[in-house]
């Protein structure tokens, strides 16, 4: 309760300041008169302030999953202690965040803050219902590419908690040694399905997200960066993707792989045994426990020998405060003073072991799926968070199919796509 003070004054002079921008003539025409009566109107001026204090007293969070939501309370009761703040947290879905930031953050409804998804920002910075936040020294605590994450045209705008990525399975019975090249991997999973004892080279989820790894090792990306660092559309990189949907038509052409581009199938075939390697994340772990399935989760493969090793996108999870609401002080307060602690995301971790987004407690982090992860994800790549890449998944997907089909050489079938985000772009 110490800071309680500090804190509704800073408030209060955040008020004042807003009704002297705001506020036009009215106020000065009614000064005088508020002088000439007092004492008495002087008297009753502090009860008139109070009444904002007390409405400002509160904070609403609003998290998509309930992974983290009784810690959250936890925490919300610890700053409650300590500020005499309350913290509502509330589980919602994510299209009820993106909604409550873009329809409802114009009318000044929804909550103070939301966890999301950091390739969801962008629109809301655009919108401008996303709140520039300054950590200060504190950014140091924090891993480089998940700040990079929330960092949108050189400025930060969320509060990073966690990251993930995917990684690159393998059945330890088929392959006791995670393999270095891609073409070790075509080796492996061709002689396994040849033999009899696999039905499947390799697990493919999908042809973006999931396979992203096998374009970056090839020198693919979707999106290059301007000079200050920023995710641009002026920089495309689909067309570099051909030699990764290459490898995959390589594999279809063999027999090895089904054209057929299946999430389920591919996870079955893995969890059953019948396919020695896939492409998959964190969700998919309990599923292969509990089918018993031997695996281990290694850094992707390069391109060639001694070569760069690819790197999947990251996701990282964190904070953003709803500019439109009117306790954007409390809720800054709430990030930069309180959250942001290494006890505070040790306790986050405790909750629910996603890679953490503070650094020694990522580095620190233990067991052999999350260091598995870890040293697939050393080299991530946040998902670019522009509204572009909205545009991409379809696309870029359309590609593959038309590439594993035949319909076009891998080339072919990324210019078009690449086209084909532009032309949106545009529009």
């Amino acid at each position: 309760m110490k800071k309680l003070g500090t804190l509704f004054s800073m408030i209060a002079m955040l008020g004042l300041l807003l009704s002297a921008c705001g506020g036009g003539a009215a106020p000065a025409t009614e000064a005088p008169a508020a002088a000439t009566e007092a004492p008495a109107v002087a008297t009753e001026a502090p009860a008139a302030t109070e009444a904002p204090a007390e409405e400002a007293a509160s904070l609403t969070l609003w998290v998509y999953d309930d992974g983290r939501l009784e810690v959250l309370k936890k925490l919300g009761g610890d700053f409650e202690a300590e500020y005499g703040v309350a913290l509502n947290v509330e589980v919602v879905t994510l299209d009820e965040i993106k909604s409550a930031m873009s329809l409802g953050a114009a009318s000044g409804e929804g909550p103070d803050l939301v966890i999301i998804p950091h390739d969801n920002l962008g629109p809301m910075v655009e919108n401008g219902s996303a709140v520039e936040i300054d950590l200060g020294d504190k950014a140091s605590n924090y891993l480089p590419n998940a700040i990079d994450g929330f960092t949108y045209n050189g400025k930060l705008y969320g509060l990073p908690l966690a990251v993930e990525n995917i990684g690159f399975f393998r059945n330890t019975d088929m392959v006791p040694d995670a393999p270095k090249t891609w073409d070790e991997v075509a080796q492996i999973g061709t002689e396994l399905v040849k033999s009899g004892k696999a039905e499947s080279a390799i697990g493919i989820p999908d042809m973006t997200y999931n396979i992203y790894p096998l374009h970056t090792a090839f020198g693919g990306y979707v999106f290059g960066r301007d000079a200050a660092g920023s995710f641009t559309v002026d920089d495309m990189g689909m067309d570099k993707m051909a030699p990764a949907l290459e490898w995959v038509k390589g594999l279809v052409d063999a027999g090895v792989v089904s054209a057929t581009i299946d999430w389920e199938a591919s996870h079955v075939l893995f969890e059953t045994g019948k396919s020695p390697f896939i492409f998959t994340g964190p969700w998919a772990l309990n599923r292969f426990k509990t089918a018993g399935v031997p695996y281990a989760i290694s850094a992707f493969p390069a391109a060639t020998e001694g070569g760069e090793a690819g790197y999947p996108f990251m996701g990282v999870q964190g904070v953003v405060i709803n500019g439109n609401r009117p306790n954007v002080v409390l809720a800054q307060t709430f990030l930069t003073e309180f959250l942001a602690t290494e006890e505070n995301y040790q306790a986050i971790y405790d909750a629910e072991a996603r890679p953490s987004a503070w650094k020694t407690i990522f580095e620190a982090a233990t067991g052999d799926d999350t260091i598995g992860f870890n040293a697939a994800g050393v080299n991530a790549d946040p998902m670019p968070s522009i509204p572009a890449m909205g545009f991409v998944w379809d696309a870029w997907a359309g590609a593959g199919n038309l590439t594993l089909s035949g319909e076009l050489s891998a080339a072919d079938a990324l210019t078009a796509a690449e086209e084909q985000v532009l032309a949106q772009v545009k529009k």
